[in-house]
């Protein structure tokens, strides 16, 4: 289960990396809760995650051009840093009551500039530390990470916010990143970039063209555009939810995301645990069905502790969606196109996900919360069948 953890240099960035993203995790509820409590407004909770996002889809090809031309690790130092001092920024700000709407929709802004640099180095650098043997455990690794900080990063955030304030939680997020900083400078990656004397602009087009030749891969590209489109955007609704339909307010709102990441980390471990096995694509294919499903039943509760057990499940049987279409495309994308195959794939990850914020926000302003959610699970499941009718080489990988 653990077995990519045996290698330091992936020991030492993995561990650095989950304190940071326990913080990040903290940041985006106390952050959810300062909007909503500024605007009391769901759209503009979908403002913010749009604007948090619209980057990636804009900038991220460019990152993954600049992560297959440049050393990963200066890049992810550079980005960590700019992070940190995003989060003191809106820390300093919340503290002396000088922050506002547009400020935090700005920061966030900045935020997914740099994410969409960050994103394609942090999703490519894993094979230079682990190798190709190692690589489909270390991805499920990261995803245990990530889904661990989305566990305890909310569970903090929910008591932290009562004690210590909403700039109180911005502070231990900045000083989150000094772990996954020091980590980076302490790694050393496994081989060195390649000698490229093409143009930016002519790397980026290469890329395009090999994606586009390349089924499976718009077969999987698919599938992760569907969810972050329609599949994610309860996420960025669970204060509105947690608020006005289970009324519990911030502490029950940190129960709630937490509940997310703990199915999620069930899932991943599960994942990690089954090893490089085989159909890969028939789990993929059930887990989106069931994931859309999923959603549905939870935007019919209106019990905490069954929306609890439906969120539970839903992060459980969501992760295979987006860990298994990770490592399928590292696994068989060529070491030469694996930044800008993994820029593509945070765009649609990422990258589309700011549009599904602002139509479930919409949604949510005009058909309420649990009608929004309701759609989005309806249309993920409509979208999941036609994708699997349109390119059904996904079921044989």
């Amino acid at each position: 289960m653990f077995s990519s953890l045996k290698v330091k240099h992936f020991r030492i960035y993995w561990l650095g990396m989950l304190v940071s993203l326990i913080g990040t995790s903290m940041q985006f509820v106390a952050q959810s809760w300062l909007v909503f409590q500024l605007t009391n407004s769901a759209f503009l909770l979908g403002v913010v995650g749009f604007l948090g996002s619209i980057p990636i889809f804009v900038f991220s090809l460019f990152g993954g051009v600049l992560a297959d031309r440049v050393n990963k690790r200066n890049i992810l130092i550079f980005t960590q840093i700019a992070f940190m001092f995003l989060a003191f920024l809106l820390a300093v700000l919340t503290q002396f009551q000088l922050i506002n709407p547009q400020q935090i929709m700005f920061i966030a802004l900045l935020n997914g500039i740099i994410m969409a640099f960050d994103a394609p180095a942090r999703q490519s650098i894993v094979v230079e530390l682990v190798g190709k043997k190692h690589l489909f455990n270390a991805i499920t690794l990261n995803s245990v990470a990530f889904n661990s900080s989305r566990i305890i990063g909310p569970a903090i955030a929910g008591v932290f916010i009562s004690v210590i304030g909403m700039s109180g939680c911005f502070y231990l997020n900045g000083v989150s990143f000094l772990a996954v900083i020091a980590a980076l400078f302490w790694i050393k990656l496994g081989r060195s970039i390649m000698e490229n004397n093409n143009s930016a602009f002519k790397d980026l087009k290469e890329g395009l063209v090999f994606i586009s030749c390349n089924l499976s891969i718009l077969g999987l590209l698919s599938m992760v555009a569907v969810m972050s489109l329609f599949g994610i955007s309860y996420i960025i609704l669970m204060p509105v939810f947690a608020s006005n339909v289970l009324q519990v307010g911030v502490r029950g709102l940190g129960v709630l995301m937490s509940s997310i990441g703990l199915g999620a980390l069930i899932g991943s471990l599960i994942l990690a645990r089954l090893g490089d096995f085989k159909y890969k694509g028939k789990l993929l294919i059930w887990s989106a069905f069931l994931s859309a499903l999923l959603l549905i039943n939870f935007s019919l509760s209106r019990n905490y502790i069954w929306a609890i057990v439906s969120l539970v499940c839903l992060g459980c049987i969501s992760v295979p969606v987006t860990a298994i279409i990770n490592s399928l495309l590292q696994i068989t994308v060529p070491d030469a196109f694996r930044g800008r195959v993994m820029s593509l794939f945070m765009i649609t990850f990422a990258g589309i996900m700011p549009f599904g914020s602002l139509i479930s926000g919409s949604l949510a302003q005009v058909l309420g919360v649990s009608v929004a959610l309701f759609l989005c699970g309806l249309v993920c499941f409509v979208l999941f069948t036609l994708i699997n009718l349109f390119f059904p080489e996904l079921k044989k990988l």
